[in-house]
């Protein structure tokens, strides 16, 4: 009997992974990512899957987000040694992502241990350095638009999700049905250069199965243009002589932040000042990123032809080392910082907020989805205090938010883009939601499409 089970990203917008059951005791896993956000869901990091890591064959990935791809040396710790099938540059970012990762678990672990702030006696990384490296090795990169085997009963192909750098749908042929996965679905280009290129996120004509985000089912977009704001920020952060700190994650929202930064300054619409780009795997990544140019949009490609690539910039510094982050603490002059995590779940990022959450002439600057339960959402909502390493502080920085950023397509764009099918799915599986997210999403659909829709469940099997 051919089913899934949901194994995360359902009733949460983090740690996807969908176990396809094909019969036989045979196994596959869609995605393999960590729970990040409210507690509850990141205790579950911790737990064992529902199966044996060792009797899953394979494991398909969408792209290489932490909550897509972050359980992957996890699942290597406890016994997988499948083929981990991707993208070119999902592979690539991989190697960047997955140890930063393991070293931040180490590093967390160590720092709970030195400041006893842990409620475990000795805290231990999720997993480790050695065995993020280790996992690396089971990756094999496949083309997009490519057919390949996934074992001998299962036939995939990657078509372009336009969510971030290597971001694909994985289009899947199984015991004569049709699934679809999403992954995350990316942003509609609407300009008229961008209109003229091949549509991203590709259209997609039908399914048997499809199992879609909800991320922002309930939710719009803002259709202002970020940048009069990001150069209003910048220019208060002069006048003020203060700091902008960027939560960001390193890979894809990095890349656009520099670029819309360095747009401005060019344009003489924001002051030059320092740029800190403070995350050890972001160097890498932009290294990654300006080499699969093939996956630009069109001002990001007439940027870079115009002023060469983001580590040639002279605004721009980049700190590989625990020394270099820290000496940003040492400047006087307005500067901005740049660094991950996106969602303040752990990273440099913290220490820099640890030391400017309470001065009021700094400010934070959220450019993307808050999962419940985060830092960054109990920033967002106002609230007096945040809790940094054990120590509750006073929040007197300004706030800032801009979410034009979010790589994540809106209700709106989620419903264009589903138009393109030319027959209704048999049913669609939504995940990658908060509850409010997903009821809004499906309420949409059923209304304009008339589609069978179902909210996945945490551990629930559906049978196709």
């Amino acid at each position: 009997m051919l089913s899934i089970q949901f194994l995360g990203a359902a009733g949460t917008v983090t740690g996807s992974k969908h176990l396809v059951r094909l019969g036989d005791d045979k196994e596959l896993l869609v995605d393999c990512g960590l729970f990040q956000g409210a507690k509850e869901w990141r205790e579950r990091n911790w737990q064992p899957l529902p199966v044996n890591s060792k009797n899953i064959e394979h494991l398909v990935l969408t792209h290489a987000h932490l909550d897509h791809v972050g359980w992957v040396p996890r699942l290597y710790a406890e016994g997988f040694r499948g083929p981990v099938i991707c993208t070119q540059a999902t592979q690539d970012l991989a190697k960047v992502v997955l140890p930063d990762s393991g070293h931040l678990q180490e590093e967390e672990a160590a720092f709970a241990n030195k400041k006893g702030f842990s409620k475990h006696k000795v805290a231990l990384p999720l997993y480790t350095l050695k065995q993020a490296q280790e996992c690396l090795s089971l990756f094999t990169p496949r083309p997009f638009h490519d057919d390949f085997k996934v074992g001998n009963d299962v036939t995939c192909r990657f078509l372009h999700a336009g969510h971030i750098l290597g971001s694909g749908f994985i289009k899947m042929h199984v015991q004569g049905k049709k699934i679809l996965w999403s992954g995350d679905l990316g942003r509609l280009r609407t300009s008229p250069e961008e209109q003229a290129e091949d549509p991203i996120p590709e259209h997609v004509l039908d399914a048997d199965y499809l199992v879609l985000e909800s991320t922002y089912g309930n939710r719009l977009h803002s259709k202002e243009d970020p940048r009069p704001k990001l150069a209003e920020i910048l220019h208060h952060a002069r006048e003020v002589r203060g700091s902008v700190v960027i939560p960001a994650f390193a890979v894809e929202r990095t890349e656009k932040l520099m670029c819309m930064i360095k747009s401005l300054m060019e344009k003489g619409q924001a002051p030059r000042m320092p740029v800190f780009v403070d995350s050890p795997m972001a160097l890498q990544a932009v290294e990654i990123f300006t080499r699969h140019s093939e996956e630009y949009d069109f001002k990001t490609r007439r940027l870079i032809q115009q002023f060469g690539g983001p580590e040639s910039w002279p605004e721009f510094h980049f700190c590989k080392t625990r020394e270099e982050s820290m000496a940003i603490n040492s400047v006087k002059e307005p500067h901005v910082i740049i660094s991950a995590s996106g969602m303040l779940t752990g990273g440099r990022v913290l220490h820099h907020l640890e030391r400017r959450v309470s001065d009021p002439n700094a400010t934070v600057l959220f450019v993307g989805f808050q999962a419940p339960g985060s830092r960054g959402q109990l920033m967002e909502s106002g609230r007096p205090t945040i809790r940094f390493f054990g120590q509750e502080l006073p929040i007197r920085c300004r706030i800032e938010v801009l979410d034009q950023f979010s790589d994540h397509a809106d209700y709106e764009e989620i419903l264009t883009w589903l138009r393109n099918f030319k027959r209704a799915p048999t049913r669609t599986f939504l995940v990658h939601g908060e509850p409010a997210g997903a009821q809004a999403l499906q309420q949409r659909i059923v209304e304009t499409f008339k589609w069978d829709v179902h909210i996945a469940q945490y551990l629930e099997t559906v049978n196709l």
